[in-house]
């Protein structure tokens, strides 16, 4: 059986209900996937087996060559950059 606990908002408990459902159930794999705040640990005595560093490319843009065409926005998978007749702006962060 595999079960995932997930919401998109903060502070909803899924953590809480995560190590609860895993106690619960005894031998499992308990995951903590959360990239911002890894807090499993915190509850149980757990054994780290594996980690994995996590980075989020930031675009570049090379004011030399830049026209302000808008090309980049439009092909930015992130939706960061905001293209302006005359200035480009980078959306470091998305809420």
């Amino acid at each position: 059986m595999k079960i995932a606990v997930a919401s998109g908002k903060g502070g909803t408990g899924k953590t809480t209900v995560a190590v609860n459902l895993a106690l619960a159930r005894g031998d499992v794999d308990l995951l903590d996937c959360d990239v911002e705040d890894p807090d499993v640990a915190l509850f149980l005595p757990l054994e780290r087996e594996e980690s994995e560093p996590v980075t989020v490319r930031i675009p570049q843009v090379d004011e030399g060559l830049c026209t302000y065409c808008g090309e980049c926005a439009r092909h930015c998978a992130f939706n960061s950059l905001v293209v302006l007749p005359s200035r480009w702006l980078l959306v470091k962060e998305r809420t």
